[in-house]
């Protein structure tokens, strides 16, 4: 499985998005304004919001592009469409219970088996969750000293609104899909869906 091994914040600098996002608490120390003087073309701009999405989910080329070919067959905006698949990835959703510090970490712990989906194990950190789903933590690893630490780590994490927490027994609820206005970072889509259709 390709991965990627760019320091996030040197990626982090160049989309223009805050580590906060990738869930990693700490800045940069270089200068965040040292390239804005530099022209980007039309095209440029649309490139670097398909890279910034691409990066801050870990989906690679051709799943992305898949996304967006769903993306566009479903009801409403295709970039809102391509936002709330994003987002309904297992390994996003236990990202955003604060069961893992960042999505990479979060995509490992789905492989490695620690999630449940209505009472079933899922190790596929690409399923996508649907309304009324219950994502919980599997029973043996409740108690390892590595959740342990993670949920202290996480406990000041807001949990957005399209999940219903349930922190006594290690679960959320999946109330409604992920939208656009539910994001902690700032996206144009719109530029994606401009940079496909050419």
């Amino acid at each position: 499985m390709p991965i990627s091994r760019e320091p996030i914040l040197r990626r982090c600098r160049y989309l223009g998005i805050s580590p906060m996002v990738m869930g990693v608490s700490k800045e940069s120390k270089k200068n965040p304004n040292a390239n804005t003087r530099r022209k980007v073309s039309e095209y440029g701009t649309q490139l670097k919001e398909k890279q910034k999405l691409k990066f801050i989910y870990g989906v690679l080329e051709k799943p992305f592009r898949k996304y967006f070919q769903l993306a566009e067959k479903m009801e409403g905006k295709a970039g809102d469409n391509l936002i709330t698949i994003c987002e309904s990835r297992l390994d996003n959703v236990a990202f955003r219970m604060g069961y893992a510090l960042t999505r990479r970490e979060a995509r490992q712990l789905v492989s490695h088996g620690h999630f449940l989906v209505n009472g079933k194990r899922v190790d596929i950190p690409s399923y996508r969750i649907k309304v009324g789903d219950v994502i919980s933590l599997r029973e043996k690893s409740r108690s390892s000293a590595k959740f342990k630490d993670v949920l202290e780590q996480t406990n000041g994490r807001i949990v957005p609104l399209w999940l219903e927490s349930d922190k006594e027994n290690f679960s959320a609820k999946v109330v409604r899909l992920p939208e656009t206005g539910d994001l902690d970072y700032e996206t144009q889509t719109h530029l994606i869906v401009e940079l496909y259709s050419k």
